[in-house]
This record gives C-alpha cells, sequence and structure tokens, in this order.
C-alpha cells in the first residue's frame, strides 16, 4: 500500500479507552477525516481516501471543508464535547493549504484539545526543486513553511521516509490521547512519500487501544491539602475545564455540599455546577460575577481545580486580595498545578482528588458568616442579572436582553457556542448553564471566526451522541458581525450535509468588544465601526455606516434566514425565532436568526479588572484619564498567586 493508505487505514483502527467511577467507554479517536485537496495530498491522502471510501464508507468518512482552519475548528469544537475522547484528522495541501491551519493549531494547543493536522509537504526527494508554494530559504534549505507548526504543537513529526511513518503516528497519537500534554498534533507529509510504497507489518494496522491516564493523587498530598483547608475560614474553588474533562462534576457538588466550600468557575469551566446551585457563585474573574470576585477577594484559601489560571481568571492577579491566601491547584498537567508558585500542588486526576479529599475531610464545614455571605452576594448577582435581561431598550436591543431571550428559549441540554468579542465576557457572567455539556466559549485563544466552524463540529459530535443513544441537543452559535464576517464559511458546509446548527447574528456594524475596550483605554473607539472612509481626515470613525446585510449573504449561501426587525417586540419575536428554529427538522440545514443590537449599552460590571496597558505619555486628555486609573489598579497587583 502507499503511505497515505496506511496512514488512513491506520487511523481507522485507532481507539480510545476511558475508566470513569467504574465504567469503562471505547470509542473511535479518529471517526473521520476533513480535507481541501491539492497538488500537496490529492494523490496521496485524497487517493486514499476515494480508495478507503469505495471499499467501505465507514472505515474513514471524508468530510468536505471550505477553509482549513475552520476545519481544525471543527476537530476542536468535536474533541471538546467528546471531552477529549475523539478528534478529527484533517488534512492540507502544500503551502497555503497547510499554513491556513496555523490558527487552528495554536488555538487547539492553547485550549488542550487534540487535533491531528496532516500538512502535506514539499518534495523529500527534491527531484522537483522548487515545486510549486515552496518557501526558499538561502541559509536553510530544508525548511518549509510547515516548520511553522513547531511551536504551535504538542508534537511535531515530518516523514521524510516512508519507514519513519511508524513512530511518527504512534508518537503523534501518544500525545493526543494524553490528557496533561494534549493538543495540536502535526505530522508532515511531503506529496512524494504519500504516494511511495511500503510495505507494512500487519500488527501495525490491527486495532490499538490508547487508555485515557487518570492519575491517584499522592497521599501525602491529600493529607496536606486536607490540613490546609481544614484550617481555612473562607476557602473558595474555582472549576476549571479539567473539572469537566475528568467527569468530575458530581465528585465537585458533593465535596462542595459536605464542606459548605462555594465554587466560582473559569470560561472552560462553566457546567461545572448548574448556575442555581446554592453553593455555585458563577463565573470568576475579569469577566465574572461581583458574588465570585467579592468572595474571592477575602479568601484565605484558593482551591483551583482543573485551571489554568490565565490572566481573566485571576483579574490580572487582582482577584485575591487577602494577604495570607494560599492556593492548591489540583491538576493533571503539571504547568498548571505549579502554576504561580502555587504552596501546594497536586498534579493528578480531578475526580480522584476530589473524591479522596471528600473522605479525608471528614467533617470540616465552612462556618455560618460565610454561608451567609454566599447566600447575599449570590442573590444580589441573580438580581442584576435579573434587571439586565428584564430591562427593554428600544428600537435596538442591548446585548444583554439578547443573551437573555436565547437563554430563556433553548433546552434544558442544548449547547451555546462563541469564541471572541463582547459575547464572551457577557455569557461568562450572565449565561445561566443548566447542564455540564451546555456551554462552549472558546476563551483561551479567543479566536474570531471559531464560533461557526466550532459549533458545527460541536453539532456532529451531539448527532454522534445521540446515535448512540444518548441526548439530543440543539447547538445555538452566538457570533457578531466582526467574527461572523472573519469566517463563516462552514455554513456552506453545514447546508451541503442539511446539518441543523442554529446561529444568532448580532449586527452591530463594528467591532462592540474592542470598541468598548478602546473608549476606556482612552483611545474613543479608534477604527471599530463599519463606516465609509472620510477621505477629508482619513478617518473610518466619522463617515456613513456601510450598507451590510449579513442576512442577504447568508440567504445567498443557501441558508435559511429568521430576520428579527428593531421595534417594541424584538425580544419577543427573537424569542419566537428561537423555538421556530428548534422546532425545525434534524436534516433542515443550518438557521440564521438575525438582530441588530446597540453596542453602547453594557453589560453588568464584575467589579474586576484585566491588565491592558494604557499610554503613559500621550496629548489626549481621555488617555490621561484612563493612566491614572490604570496605575490604580496596578497597585494592587500581586507578584504571585502564592
Amino acid at each position: 500500500m502507499s503511505v497515505a493508505q496506511a496512514v488512513v487505514e491506520f487511523l481507522s483502527r485507532q481507539y480510545t479507552v476511558d475508566s470513569v467511577g467504574g465504567q469503562e467507554y471505547r470509542e473511535r479517536l479518529i471517526p473521520g477525516m476533513f480535507g481541501i485537496f491539492g497538488h500537496g495530498n490529492v494523490a496521496g491522502v485524497g487517493q486514499a481516501l476515494k480508495q478507503s471510501q469505495t471499499a467501505d464508507p465507514s472505515t474513514m468518512p471524508y468530510y468536505q471543508g471550505r477553509n482549513e482552519q475552520a476545519q481544525v475548528h471543527q476537530a476542536v469544537g468535536y474533541a471538546r464535547h467528546t471531552r477529549r475522547r475523539a478528534t478529527f484528522a484533517v488534512s492540507a495541501s502544500v503551502g497555503p493549504g497547510s499554513t491556513n491551519m496555523l490558527t487552528g493549531a495554536a488555538l487547539a494547543t492553547t485550549n488542550r484539545l487534540p487535533a491531528l493536522l496532516l500538512p502535506s509537504d514539499i518534495f523529500a526527494t527534491r527531484a522537483a526543486d522548487p515545486v510549486l508554494q515552496q518557501l526558499e530559504r538561502p541559509e536553510a534549505y530544508d525548511i518549509s513553511v510547515n516548520d511553522a507548526f513547531r511551536p504551535l504543537s504538542k508534537y511535531f513529526d515530518r516523514v521524510s521516509r516512508p519507514e519513519q511513518l511508524y513512530s511518527a503516528l504512534l508518537n503523534g497519537l501518544r500525545v493526543l490521547t494524553d490528557p496533561a500534554e494534549t493538543g495540536a498534533v502535526t505530522i508532515s507529509l511531503p506529496q512524494d512519500v504519500q504516494a511511495e510504497p511500503i510495505d507494512v507489518p500487519a500488527e501495525f494496522l490491527e486495532d490499538r487501544e490508547w487508555r485515557i491516564r487518570r492519575p491517584e493523587p499522592e497521599t501525602d498530598d491529600i493529607r496536606r491539602a486536607a490540613a490546609a483547608i481544614s484550617a481555612a475560614e473562607r476557602p473558595l474553588i474555582i472549576a476549571g475545564g479539567g473539572v469537566l474533562y475528568s467527569f468530575a462534576t458530581e465528585q465537585l457538588a458533593a465535596f462542595a455540599e459536605a464542606t459548605g466550600i462555594p465554587v466560582g468557575y473559569t470560561q472552560a469551566g462553566v457546567g461545572s455546577m448548574p448556575w442555581d446551585h446554592a453553593l455555585c457563585l458563577g463565573a470568576i474573574g475579569s469577566t465574572g460575577t461581583t458574588a465570585a470576585n467579592t468572595i474571592a477577594a477575602q479568601a484565605d484559601l484558593i482551591i483551583g481545580i482543573g485551571t489554568r489560571y490565565e490572566d481573566f481568571t485571576t483579574g490580572s492577579r487582582t482577584a485575591f486580595q487577602n494577604p495570607s491566601v494560599r492556593f492548591i491547584n489540583i491538576n493533571v498537567a503539571a504547568i498548571d498545578a505549579y502554576k504561580h508558585g502555587s504552596s501546594l500542588p497536586i498534579v493528578a486526576d480531578a475526580r480522584k482528588t476530589l473524591v479522596r479529599l471528600t473522605e479525608a475531610l471528614g467533617g470540616y464545614r465552612v462556618g455560618a458568616d460565610l454561608t451567609g455571605r454566599i447566600e447575599a452576594e449570590k442573590r444580589r448577582w441573580n438580581e442584576t442579572v435579573d434587571t439586565a435581561f428584564d430591562t427593554r431598550h428600544t428600537p435596538l436591543p442591548s446585548q444583554n436582553e439578547i443573551i437573555g431571550a436565547t437563554n430563556r428559549s433553548m433546552g434544558e441540554k442544548d449547547v451555546v457556542i462563541c469564541a471572541a468579542g463582547s459575547l464572551p465576557g457577557d455569557l461568562h457572567k450572565m449565561w445561566r448553564v443548566r447542564d455540564a455539556f451546555g456551554y462552549h466559549v472558546e476563551y483561551a485563544f479567543s479566536c474570531m471566526g471559531y464560533e461557526i466552524a466550532g459549533g458545527l463540529g460541536v453539532k456532529r459530535a451531539t448527532l454522534a451522541e445521540h446515535a448512540a443513544g444518548g441526548t439530543q441537543r440543539d447547538v445555538v452559535v452566538m457570533v457578531g458581525d466582526g467574527s461572523y464576517l472573519m469566517m463563516h464559511t462552514e455554513l456552506v458546509t453545514a447546508v451541503a450535509e442539511k446539518i441543523k446548527l442554529i446561529v444568532v447574528l448580532i449586527q452591530n456594524h463594528g467591532y462592540a468588544s474592542i470598541g468598548a475596550l478602546s473608549e476606556s483605554l482612552g483611545s474613543q473607539r479608534y477604527g471599530t465601526q463599519y463606516r465609509f472612509l472620510d477621505g477629508e481626515h482619513h478617518s473610518f470613525d466619522e463617515g456613513e455606516r456601510l450598507p451590510i446585510d449579513l442576512a442577504t449573504n447568508a440567504e445567498s449561501l443557501g441558508v435559511s434566514v429568521l430576520r428579527i426587525q428593531p421595534g417594541e417586540s424584538v425580544i419577543t419575536d427573537l424569542e419566537d425565532a428561537i423555538r421556530k428554529a428548534r422546532a425545525a427538522p434534524e436534516d433542515n440545514g443550518p438557521i440564521l436568526i438575525h438582530i441588530e443590537s446597540d453596542p453602547l449599552l453594557d453589560a453588568p460590571s464584575s467589579e474586576s479588572w484585566w491588565d491592558v496597558p494604557v499610554s503613559a505619555v500621550s496629548d489626549l486628555d481621555s488617555t490621561q484619564a484612563a493612566y491614572q486609573t490604570y496605575t490604580d489598579h496596578k497597585i494592587r497587583q500581586r507578584p504571585l498567586l502564592g
């Protein structure tokens, strides 16, 4: 067989095995492959997929995408919903086809989510040299554009000879299935090598199982953590994505209920506890709730579970103001367990650690004063969100109202998807999550354009989940006009496959998030609006608004579109449109709901901070005022968390 045929056959026989709570789960690691074909892979991977499809379509199903970056996003969305048990492979041609995947690789690795990338490369033999789309470096002729994947991947290899395929694939999948190391795995395939013959050992093509490691905590670590918790008066749990990936939501609830310790969650950790649980304070940090941030400021012990402590979570190291605060960091990845000088790192599975800690703590419970404060702060924030959701603005609604209407109209098991702009922050603090799988906001890389492609990946996972006898879910993508314009290509993919993906497109004629940030930094929303160029002043800030009609754009792609008109009934009309979309059959194809909003109506404050430097020298009064505010916040910033 050819090298490419061996790749396809090998990947079709790989399985993940995962043991959780005494039950064992086994599923295909690579259930399919995306690809856009060019001269680099059409005769290699393309031929192999065609041959495989002809023999047995179920061996390695091929899915056609419209953009290589978006295909990686689909793989990541699928991986997130399957809790890293499965992902897709993505094949691309030489040159621009491959480099289009670079952003997707960075996103996968930053989010610690598996994606298998198979970029094609220039001739290993150099028989054709320089080949079309080859990057020539006079000081290093063995470098190709694919070397750009090295810093963006958790594993990178180049198969320059057929015999290298075995170690490349085995090592790549070892990393792909490792909870502590996973991310983008990139295996570069020169176009001539893909088509070369290889005599593959039979054992290489046999079914292979990759067991997901769930390491137990050290006994001494449990003892020390239990002692620290028992001595704490105002402890707080920060739940990150690791709680979800380790299937530890029930154990987290049991631990919190046994001890009375409240829980705040990161963007990746939304869903680790239902929003209305008595001990759930909601989001924490720069895009958090006032409830979580108030408790965090006074906490004397932080128990981080599966969080990487990015700057939004810590309020750029200003969230924790108790001078004696200590940190217990529970994480399967050592880099996160030891983050920011943690005094008590525990490198272990979140689920197993919570079970052990609950047993070790015995009768420990927080005091009545903290319990009362939790209730009061939770009540205060819920009233704030109720007001934000229910206050009506006309003719254009606020984004708060749109989020509230979408939240109310979705089913309990449905999934909301988002990634970049002002929406992620507003969703984080206000979305009332009811199901552990109900919230997917990509906020590690915050990649504009992820939303529709990532949402399609999630929808594929929910369809597979339902086909296997699991829950049926609608997937609702919330996206602003800026991100929509960045990448809406996979709507065509959803049309082609008749996949019902619901998209709520919020049109605010610009970049609302950066506009608000620019204003807060004294730059007066510079360059963030969609307007005609004022040639006299060379400004995009004062001209007439551009006549953009994104609803018509979506219709031109074959998408069913529901237009919400501005006016008194805009929120009622939006709720009706979402319910109508949810009632449509699964083979309806994508449905886009278009609604305009007022970008100047802000969400409730988190009473937190995010470190974005302000110019220390300026002729603008607005910048000078912003710099004074910035320096006031910097005083509260801790050098380490401790």
